[in-house]
C-alpha cells in the first residue's frame, strides 16, 4: 500500500519550501519561495501547491513546520498563527488558515525544528533512538526535544533559541535579538554573526575567530540540553552548520564544559556520534513534515 501523499511547507524566516511528497524517495514537486510579506508569500505557496496537486495528485494531509514564535496548540483560537515574531510584517499572521482552506485536507501546524527532528527520527540521524535533541542554527535558532519517542510540547513550543548562555570572554558584541539581545539566538544565529563581523557566515574563513565564539555558544546550548532532558544524540542543522569545521569545535568545547561530569558511555571519546549533522540534510524539515503527516493520519 503506498504511503500517504503530504503537502508540506517548511516555513523559514528567509525562505519557505513547499513540496508534495510521501517519503525520501518520493518528492514529487518542490519549490523554494522567498519569505517576503504575508500578502505575497502565502498566495505564492497556495499557487504552487495547487499546481503541484494538478500535476501529481491530491494530498491526504497538509503539514506546516514554521519559524516562530507560533501558536501550535490545536484548541487555541490562534492555532496556525505566527505570533510575536521579530520577522517584520509576520506578527499575528494566520499562516495555516488560508492554505488549509485552499487545499481542504486534514492539517497539522508545528515548528520547523520539531518537524526536522521528527523526520530525522523516522528516516535519519535519530532513527532507532528514543531520546534526542535538535538545534537548527540559521536566520534564528530553534530547538526540539524528543523523549521516549515523543516530541515535547508544553503550553506552546520550546524556545531553546532564547536560552541564556555565558558570553565568550573574547566577545563584546551586545547581541542581536530584539527581545533579549544576548540570548543564544542573539549571539549565535546567522544575523548575529553578520552583525558582529560585518560579513555573513558563509564569507568568513574557516580559521576566523568567529567560529571559536560560535562553537562555545553552541556547546553551552548542548550542555544545557544535557542537564535538562538528556538525549542520546544531538543533531545540529541549519545554514550556519554548513560550516563543517564547527562540528569538531563544538564537540571539543562540550567535552571541556562537561569536565568529566555526566560520565555516560555515550559521552566518552570525541563525541563524533553524539553531536552530528542531520542525515537528511536540507530535506530534514520537508521530510519531517511528511512524517508528521503520516502520524496525523494514523493517530
Amino acid at each position: 500500500m503506498p504511503s500517504p501523499l503530504i503537502a508540506t511547507i517548511e516555513a523559514g524566516g528567509t525562505k519557505m519550501v513547499a513540496a508534495l511528497a510521501s517519503g525520501p524517495d518520493d518528492i514529487r514537486a518542490r519549490e523554494r519561495i522567498p519569505t517576503t510579506i504575508p500578502e505575497e508569500t502565502i498566495p505564492a505557496l497556495i499557487s504552487f501547491l495547487k499546481s503541484a496537486i494538478a500535476n501529481h495528485g491530491q494530498p491526504d494531509a497538509l503539514v506546516i513546520g514554521t519559524f516562530g514564535p507560533a501558536d501550535i496548540t490545536p484548541t487555541s483560537p490562534a492555532y496556525g498563527h505566527i505570533t510575536a515574531t521579530p520577522k517584520p510584517t509576520w506578527e499575528n499572521t494566520n499562516l495555516l488558515g488560508p492554505i488549509q482552506e485552499a487545499l481542504g485536507v486534514p492539517s497539522l501546524f508545528d515548528t520547523d525544528v520539531n518537524a526536522a527532528l521528527f523526520g530525522e527520527a523516522r528516516w535519519g540521524a535519530a532513527a532507532g533512538l528514543k531520546n534526542t535533541g535538535y538545534f537548527t542554527i540559521g536566520t534564528g535558532i530553534g530547538g526540539a526535544v524528543m523523549i521516549d519517542g515523543k516530541l515535547i510540547h508544553g503550553m506552546g513550543h520550546t524556545e531553546m533559541g532564547h536560552m541564556r548562555i555565558a558570553r565568550h570572554p573574547d566577545d563584546s558584541f551586545k547581541g542581536h535579538c530584539p527581545f533579549h539581545q544576548d540570548c543564544l539566538e542573539g549571539l549565535a544565529a546567522g544575523p548575529a554573526i553578520e552583525a558582529r563581523w560585518g560579513k555573513p557566515a558563509q564569507e568568513l574563513p574557516a580559521d576566523h575567530p568567529a567560529w571559536e565564539i560560535e562553537a562555545d555558544a553552541l556547546a553551552q546550548a548542548c550542555l544545557n540540553l544535557l542537564t535538562i532532558a538528556p538525549p542520546e544524540r544531538i543533531i545540529l542543522g541549519g545554514g550556519v552548520m554548513h560550516q563543517s569545521q564547527l562540528f569538531p569545535m563544538v564537540r571539543k568545547r562540550l567535552k571541556e564544559l562537561l569536565n568529566g561530569y555526566l560520565a555516560h558511555p555515550l559521552l566518552q571519546g570525541d563525541l563524533t556520534n553524539f553531536i552530528v549533522p542531520p542525515s537528511l540534510g536540507d530535506n530534514a524539515g520537508l521530510l519531517g513534515c511528511v512524517a508528521l503527516g503520516h502520524h496525523l493520519l494514523t493517530s
